[in-house]
């Protein structure tokens, strides 16, 4: 017998419609993240210069994923070489992901360059330049070796020199894997600290909204559409030729040379892209990009080599955006470029974002380096740096996007890639 209405639900049951902070909690990271962003959008259009105030926030959450680069990085390459028990193996795959990233980042620009040609932003500008392109001082391909080996490896994890310290972190797997019985005491020590680091990154993620809405409520607040407008044909001509890139390009590579569905590598990607796109930091997005790789079914064996270094050398995303400011900068000073100076745009940018990786600014550095090697003003620069953190944005999308994509097509031709984690009908086993 039933007393009461039939309808009625204890107070307290397991029935009880969720809170709104549950719903919020149940909600997938990417779905929390789009709502901060758009929040903060809102939030730094109401408030204008105050919403700068807001800032720290999103600064604590950058604070916090740098703060996984270097252990991270350092413990997933050893764990990655040690794996692999075989450097023949680890030869090939360098190999093909050198090949690979050389190849788009030389397509990127050659994009960046032909959106320039059409879309011409910097035409009917006029400016005059007050001094002649000053010689750059530019990395030689020398130097850049020689400071491949760090000198003190301790000194080159506390700066953050993420190319010593992968080479590093090459050498002693190549050490520990030829130690033989001796080495797997320190092998499962690595092994342990890089599940730690893949379990501190789960635990950083949850709080990625409440970065995203802080950093995009200052980015909203800062720049306003005075800064904008004047240089919004640059800003359009970036967007379009990345998003062309990433969902042109891409999925081209991905359908023709692995046999792969772009729809659910962009569906599982979509994480680290967002936040590629509010931190402009491949480097920062790296435990993120890590995560996805496992997602799609890529062994933490190729991931851990193939993404770091992606992080630090792969530049599509930079070397399309030099291409387009390139143009924008020779169309604004009225200078006509020769097919020689394309070409040498082309060579010198694909080799620059080698040379210049892991540098702070490492964007407008490059932009000088173009600049100055086809005789264009450098002061063009100061055009492009109030926007360059908005380009900044698109292009370590593009620049991260990349990374994941390689790693996906150089484990595919090793074998390696589970197809059925791949097309989501099994789960990868990755760490919460």
């Amino acid at each position: 017998m039933t007393i009461g209405p039939a309808n009625s639900t204890p107070s307290g049951s397991d029935n009880a419609s969720p809170s709104l902070w549950q719903r919020w909690n149940n909600l997938p990271v990417w779905s929390q993240i789009i709502v901060g962003m758009t929040l903060g959008l809102i939030v730094g259009a109401c408030l204008g210069p105050q919403a700068q105030q807001l800032k720290p926030i999103g600064t604590l959450f950058v604070n916090a994923i740098k703060m996984l680069i270097v252990p991270l990085v350092f413990c997933s390459l050893v764990v990655g070489v040690t794996s692999m028990e075989n450097t023949t193996k680890m030869g090939r795959i360098g190999l093909k992901t050198m090949a690979f990233y050389i190849l788009t980042t030389a397509i990127a620009i050659t994009l960046g360059l032909l959106f320039g040609y059409i879309i011409e932003p910097g035409a009917n500008l006029n400016l005059v330049a007050q001094q002649p392109a000053a010689a750059q001082e530019t990395p030689s391909l020398v130097n850049t070796i020689i400071d491949l080996i760090p000198q003190n490896p301790v000194q080159s994890m506390a700066k953050g020199d993420i190319l010593q310290i992968i080479i590093f972190a090459l050498a002693l797997g190549i050490a520990l894997t030829a130690t033989g019985e001796k080495g797997k005491p320190a092998i499962a020590v690595f092994a342990g600290l890089a599940e730690a680091m893949y379990k501190l990154t789960g635990i950083v993620m949850k709080f990625a909204p409440y970065g995203v809405f802080g950093l995009m409520a200052w980015l909203a607040g800062a720049y306003g559409l005075d800064v904008l407008l004047p240089l919004l044909k640059v800003i359009v001509a970036v967007y379009i030729a990345c998003l062309l890139h990433l969902y042109g390009f891409y999925a081209i590579c991905l359908k023709s040379l692995g046999k792969l569905s772009p729809v659910r590598f962009f569906k599982v990607v979509f994480d680290a892209q967002i936040i590629a796109f509010t931190t402009s930091s491949s480097a920062g997005t790296l435990p993120v990009s890590l995560r996805c790789s496992q997602r799609l079914g890529a062994p933490m064996s190729t991931s851990s080599f193939i993404l770091p270094l992606g992080a630090t050398i792969n530049m599509d995303g930079t070397a399309l955006y030099q291409g387009v400011t390139a143009l924008f900068v020779a169309q604004a000073y009225g200078v006509d470029l020769e097919t020689a100076d394309y070409l040498t745009i082309i060579a010198t940018a694909t080799l620059a974002s080698i040379g210049t990786a892991g540098i702070p600014g490492g964007g407008l550095i490059m932009l000088t380096l173009v600049l100055t090697t086809v005789g264009l003003p450098v002061e063009g620069v100061a055009l492009i740096a109030g926007i360059d953190r908005i380009l900044d944005m698109a292009r370590t999308t593009v620049n991260i996007t990349g990374d994941i994509m390689v790693n996906i097509l150089v484990s595919k031709s090793e074998g390696e890639l589970d197809l059925d984690v791949f097309e989501g009908s099994k789960k990868a086993d990755i760490a919460a």
